[in-house]
């Protein structure tokens, strides 16, 4: 472990003299072109990423880079407008390091979103997923090292990392707004390269249903400290090799500039139903 537990309450306790008594329910980690949700927010306090001690700073292309707490749907939130990556320089502990500080500050629920290539050649970009599961096995974990035990226990158990009671809340949701909703299996990609069509075909015979840069390594430590966690992929463009034509940022921005309303939708539903 690069961080000592003392640095995590040193970042909880930075931020606990911006919010005061406010005690988030639920943290959200909102990806690429998704951080809109952040702007909704009811009587926000914004807290940037750059002021919080040990905090990295988020690069990435259509991240603020800031925290925001508030209200959504009369639920008390903090909100991620943007993640750090491991693409970007940064280790996995780095890049999940937030998760454990949101968890001190009192989170309990981990919504995680992201925008990630489609795998399924019977799925079409626009597409909303719920996340089954995730696929993690050719790099270390954010959980490598001595075991901070303030948090979680040595060998953490993955076979439920997404909630099902979750699964079964967004489903309820997905259903009342009449919101077609895939279910599937994120295959998490190093980037920031996208995906050579050969790794979009090992990702599919693997069981890889969409394939991304992001989520799986926040999710595994919101596992370990005992969060429970809800996740959704928009996929935002067909993977390397289905379609004849090259990949781009903004191709990914432009989809999620096109699904906000049907996305936010979703999320804040699901929000209710907590």
């Amino acid at each position: 472990m690069n961080y000592t537990f003392a640095q995590y309450q040193e970042s909880a306790e930075y931020i606990r003299s911006k919010i005061g008594d406010f005690t988030p329910k639920a943290a959200m980690v909102l990806g690429s072109g998704l951080g809109f949700m952040g702007d909704v927010v009811k009587d926000p306090i914004v807290v940037p990423y750059k002021e919080i001690p040990h905090f990295k700073a988020s690069t990435a292309p259509g991240h603020k880079g800031q925290l925001v707490f508030g209200y959504l749907e009369d639920k008390p939130v903090a909100v991620m407008q943007g993640r750090m990556h491991h693409y970007e320089g940064y280790s996995f502990e780095d890049v999940s390091y937030a998760v454990r500080v949101l968890r001190l500050l009192g989170a309990d629920t981990l919504i995680v979103t992201n925008a990630a290539g489609c795998v399924r050649t019977d799925w079409q970009a626009g597409d909303l997923m719920l996340i089954t599961d995730h696929i993690k096995m050719f790099s270390e974990s954010p959980l490598r090292g001595e075991n901070m035990p303030e948090f979680g226990v040595r060998f953490p158990d993955a076979s439920s990392l997404y909630t099902p009671a979750l699964r079964t809340l967004a489903r309820e949701a997905a259903a009342e707004l009449g919101i077609e909703l895939r279910e599937g299996v994120y295959f998490y990609c190093y980037g920031p390269q996208y995906e050579t069509p050969a790794e979009v075909r090992a990702a599919r015979i693997l069981g890889g249903d969409a394939v991304g840069m992001s989520t799986a390594p926040e999710v595994i430590v919101a596992g370990h400290c005992g969060m429970q966690v809800l996740g959704f992929t928009l996929l935002s463009n067909m993977a390397a090799g289905i379609l004849d034509q090259p990949l781009s940022e903004q191709e990914v921005l432009d989809a999620a500039e096109a699904c906000k309303d049907k996305f936010s939708r979703l999320v804040l539903a699901c929000l209710k139903k907590l």
